[in-house]
């Protein structure tokens, strides 16, 4: 069902998940902000929590391939 996440380099997969996880820069990266809200428990707008799923969502890859190639090198 991964396969295709097994197939993309990992050179542009952490392109993407370092832009958008300091994207935008100034005044301060959404992950970084939207991450405070939750810990404030002011993350309730839809609006907010698609932001932080979208910027968040090629961290989340990055961790899902990183575990399937650890369980691929397995013995």
């Amino acid at each position: 069902m991964l396969t295709w996440l097994d197939r993309l380099p990992w050179i542009w997969l952490l392109l993407l998940a370092v832009w958008m996880a300091i994207a935008p820069i100034t005044p301060e990266p959404h992950l970084v902000e939207k991450l405070r809200m939750m810990v404030r428990g002011e993350l309730v707008r839809p609006l907010d929590i698609l932001d932080l799923a979208m910027h968040a969502a090629p961290l989340c890859l990055v961790a899902i391939k990183q575990w399937r190639s650890r369980r691929a090198k397995r013995p």
